[in-house]
């Protein structure tokens, strides 16, 4: 029983490494279009 609370949590904390991960990347990428968008 222990062995799959442990093995749910570290796919829960994989997912919100991912989470983050994708979400730092859309902020680059919205970051980057804007700084292209504002600059002439």
């Amino acid at each position: 029983m222990s062995t799959s609370i442990t093995n749910c949590s570290r796919v829960i904390r994989h997912a919100w490494h991912f989470y983050h991960a994708s979400g730092l990347v859309v902020k680059v990428i919205c970051g980057g279009l804007g700084i292209a968008c504002l600059t002439p």
